[in-house]
């Protein structure tokens, strides 16, 4: 959709309007009657879906009555603006510094697509990398064929919600054979409180090609609360390589939520990594589904909390062919009064035998305030698999830190580099530039902070 277009379907009685089925027809103005009643049908898929309560195993520790006015919230109000980065918010433009290096980037500020760019060997191989809207007229059969089908809006309250009011995202297609060798860069920048941001990333890889996705968001802190929801389907054919990066660093007052469903065909990678660093509530449901023999999967996840944050992570690896493998390392360490929880389950389906899955969650507590809450499951239905999961909570290591302090170090000094340790390992195993240096960067700032 042009700017004109979204300027034009935000006038229609105001551009402050609640979260109804309103909104639902004023943001289908314009769009292929397929997509309408994709957005029609998830409206009242969310209307049937009740709200989530703590009785819901995947619900039990994020009681949303205290943590989440729906309700109170509203669509954005602020219009597409010029791709101008003169124009820009400073730390938007500072967080884009580092990301040069790329084979391409876009640019959100407050859910609008502003900006895109993509190296031009790339577009002569077919390489697309644009605004959702736009992907509808430009490739409108590969977006309507994937668009809510790996994300349906029969998975939950919010994955019908953001199907029904997403306002823009992006889409990545990768054709057979192509390889992209650097990473593509995403930056969101939001910047409105009271305000609640729909997107949507759709991400196709053909048959033996490969991409890696970077994808963060950065907000200033707000005085009422935000909501910034997601739903991400990477769709991986045969032998394809993906590489799906998300790095959370919203301002306080914000509930970031992710829906993020993987789909790894026969002998195709997919390996995600969750960053969880900013935010007052960031909650992430993640699924991987290995669908062919040889599909592999590594899932990565680390965050760092202080204050009163809050960090949700609901993760399930499906195995549902023989001869297929997935690894899941989720480590965090809490300061303050914050609190993690990550609940997962490996599933290994009838018939998938050969099944190689592993999960670890570790915590490291900074404080006596800090909470982790770990809970690890295995379904297993095949009788030749290799599977193991695993978590710990724990203190910060005495006798290292007293070590450290011995050869000359201070205790902050002491405790950043124990911290930096423990959480370096997931960093290590997808170890894309500028994303190290980044999620270091903040750590250190809280772990002075809290010195």
């Amino acid at each position: 959709m042009t700017d004109t277009a979204l300027k034009e379907s935000g006038s229609v009685e105001g551009v402050t309007e609640a979260l109804n089925a309103a909104a639902v027809e004023r943001l289908a103005i314009g769009e292929p009657v397929w997509l309408r009643e994709r957005r029609e049908h998830a409206w009242g898929t969310y209307e049937q879906i009740p709200m989530p309560t703590t009785r819901l195993e995947e619900w039990r520790y994020t009681d949303l009555r205290k943590k989440l006015d729906l309700d109170g919230l509203r669509l954005s109000e602020t219009e597409a603006v010029a791709d101008d980065p003169s124009a820009w918010p400073l730390r938007l433009r500072e967080t884009m510094e580092q990301d040069q290096t790329a084979s391409g980037h876009i640019v959100l500020i407050d859910g609008h697509v502003v900006h895109t760019d993509i190296h031009p060997t790339l577009a002569e191989q077919g390489v697309v990398l644009d605004s959702l809207h736009d992907a509808l007229d430009s490739h409108p059969e590969l977006v309507q064929k994937y668009l809510g089908s790996v994300v349906p809006a029969e998975d939950g309250k919010f994955e019908a919600l953001n199907m029904a009011l997403w306002a823009d995202g992006i889409f990545v297609y990768v054709p057979s054979n192509v390889r992209l060798e650097m990473p593509i860069r995403v930056t969101r920048w939001i910047s409105e409180a009271g305000a609640a941001y729909f997107s949507r990333v759709l991400i196709v890889a053909d048959p033996h090609s490969q991409v890696s996705y970077v994808d963060e968001i950065v907000s200033e802190d707000f005085d009422s609360q935000t909501l910034t929801s997601s739903a991400v389907e990477l769709v991986a054919g045969e032998g394809a390589v993906v590489q799906y990066v998300k790095v959370q660093r919203a301002g306080r007052g914000t509930f970031v939520q992710s829906s993020q469903r993987t789909l790894a065909g026969r002998d195709a990678r997919i390996d995600t990594l969750n960053v969880g660093l900013g935010a007052s509530v960031h909650r992430v449901d993640l699924n991987a589904k290995l669908l062919g023999p040889g599909a592999n999967s590594e899932m990565l996840g680390l965050y760092f909390g202080d204050g009163d944050q809050h960090f949700d992570f609901n993760t399930s690896q499906d195995h549902t062919e023989p001869n297929t493998g997935s690894d899941l390392l989720y480590k965090g360490a809490l300061d303050g009064n914050s609190r993690a929880v990550f609940r997962g389950v490996i599933r290994v389906f009838p018939g998938a035998q050969r099944t190689d899955a592993y999960q670890t969650n570790r915590n490291l507590l900074l404080s006596p305030g800090a909470r982790a809450d770990s809970l690890p499951n295995l379904e297993i239905e095949a009788d030749d698999v290799k599977c193991s999961h695993g978590a710990t909570i724990g203190e910060l290591d005495a006798e290292a830190k007293f070590y450290l302090m011995s050869r000359g170090l201070d205790q902050v000094q002491a405790e950043r580099l124990v911290v930096l340790g423990f959480l370096g390992e997931v960093l290590a195993k997808l170890p894309l530039g500028g994303v190290v240096d980044k999620v270091t960067g903040v750590i250190e700032e809280k772990l002075a902070q809290g010195g």
